[in-house]
């Protein structure tokens, strides 16, 4: 999920393959003085829920899928078979390799995940993936910009959300978010 300016580039601001790293570092694996972060998911679902969570119990419009710079959030199907193998944090065999425990993996500490992302950085790897908190079963990437967007493909149309969307109806059910 992405904020959207269709007149742009795929690498501009505005386009899917975009990482602002002058607005990064609260993020869960943000070090934007190592690297630029881009998150994905596999599930549509999974890339809406994380954007719409903090509307917990609250209603959703169409306006707040909407930012001040007119842009609006999509989703674009990417290609990522050449960044290769990633390295899982929900196999178990790696977290014991690495001696990381699973409860430092999905943590919303950022001190102690951060550190996990930049270690993982440092091996020269193209990113990593991760459970989501919001449901276990959805699988989340996170890549290191400079060595995975020359990889990445965009495989298809950017799908603009409104409340009508289908994997923004499914997200929203599962986070207690009303549509209005």
């Amino acid at each position: 999920m992405f904020p959207s300016l269709p007149e742009r580039g795929p690498r501009e601001e505005g386009g899917p393959l975009h990482a602002p790293r002058e607005r990064q570092g609260t993020g869960r694996h943000d070090n934007p003085d190592h690297y630029g972060a881009i998150y994905l998911s596999g599930d549509p679902e999974a890339a809406i829920a994380e954007r719409i969570q903090g509307f917990r119990g609250q209603s959703l419009t169409d306006d707040d899928l909407r930012r001040q710079d007119g842009s609006r959030y999509a989703l674009v199907p990417l290609d990522e078979a050449r960044l290769g193998a990633l390295v899982d944090l929900d196999d178990p065999a790696e977290l014991v390799r690495r001696g990381i425990q699973p409860s430092r993996v999905a943590i919303r500490n950022r001190a102690v995940t951060q550190p996990i992302a930049l270690s993982l950085y440092r091996e020269g790897l193209p990113g990593f993936l991760w459970w989501s908190t919001l449901e276990a079963s959805w699988t989340n990437a996170t890549l290191f910009a400079e060595r995975a967007i020359p990889k990445l493909r965009i495989a298809g149309q950017p799908e603009t959300l409104s409340v009508d969307h289908s994997a923004l109806r499914v997200a929203a059910d599962l986070l207690g978010v009303h549509l209005a």
